[in-house]
């Protein structure tokens, strides 16, 4: 066997036991660790670019603030007469504080979907599917990261509510309790602008579409006043609004009530939107190129 022999073969076992499957290889991730290192990764694009918390610490305080001190007087009164009774302002904040709790998680979902529609203008998520992990993990854990957004904009609006005299009858647990179902909430509504991103090719295009949904959303409810002062058609929308049913169970989970219904209907909606939305969004992802 001569040296040049000799030296092909060796190159050849080297790139077999190179190429060839070992005994010994890597367990591949579960759907649950996949998701949840998508969801670090997440967090550490906050680490490198704080500003992207902006909208979960001065948006909360600056429309809290704003709506209790500005249309406090006034809307205060029709809500004093309507609902409790008493000082118009003491009494609106009381009625706004879980209003703007609700308002401010269900407008930053938003954001879930201008961050997907911008990794993916990047060519980002373009590697991600190449990858032998379980499909969706990608936008799962992009929806579980943002649930640390959702948690630290929570907490500033009801450290605010605190210091403007916002006193829940439910005490710790029914705080607790409207937190969590309004965090199950906004991750099941965060598919809506998941899919919205997926559709829209430009950031712009996404952020002006989810605008389009979430203002009548949000502003025609009983966020800001009781649906028993509007007109007969916006009062209609208003009350079947499903942001209403969610403002009204928080309402009552921070005064202590935990009516069984309300609870039931919100989660119902939860599981329509994850049922709905999560599978085009997985559709619009497989097929986007």
């Amino acid at each position: 066997m001569t040296a040049q022999t000799a030296m092909r073969e060796t190159g050849s076992a080297g790139i077999r036991g190179v190429l060839l499957p070992r005994e010994e290889r890597p367990s591949p991730s579960n759907p649950l660790s996949a998701s949840l290192t998508y969801g670090w990764r997440a967090l550490l694009k906050i680490k490198h670019i704080p500003e992207q918390l902006f909208d979960v610490t001065v948006f909360p305080i600056m429309m809290t603030v704003m709506m209790t001190y500005v249309f406090g007087g006034s809307i205060g009164a029709a809500v004093s007469d309507a609902q409790m009774g008493g000082d118009a302002v003491g009494a609106y904040v009381q009625w706004l504080i879980p209003g703007v709790f609700a308002q401010t998680l269900v407008m930053i979902t938003m954001y879930t979907g201008l961050t997907l529609n911008r990794d993916i203008s990047k060519g980002i998520f373009d590697r991600f599917r190449s990858l032998p992990v379980w499909r969706p993990a990608q936008l799962v854990g992009a929806l579980l990261g943002d649930q640390v957004r959702f948690t630290l904009a929570g907490v500033i609006i009801l450290v605010v509510g605190f210091i403007m005299g916002f006193r829940p009858e439910g005490g710790v647990t029914g705080v607790l309790a409207a937190f969590v179902l309004l965090l199950v909430f906004s991750f099941c509504l965060s598919w809506v602008w998941t899919s919205v991103a997926l559709l829209m090719r430009t950031e712009q295009a996404a952020m002006g579409v989810s605008m389009f949904i979430l203002m009548p959303l949000t502003f025609v409810s009983n966020i800001f006043a009781p649906t028993e002062t509007m007109p007969g058609p916006i009062r209609a929308f208003a009350e079947f609004n499903p942001v209403s049913t969610v403002v009204g169970c928080i309402r009552e989970l921070m005064a202590g009530t935990f009516d069984l219904g309300s609870i039931t209907m919100v989660l119902v909606y939860c599981a329509v939107l994850v049922v709905v939305f999560g599978p085009i969004s997985m559709v619009i992802y497989n097929r986007k190129s």
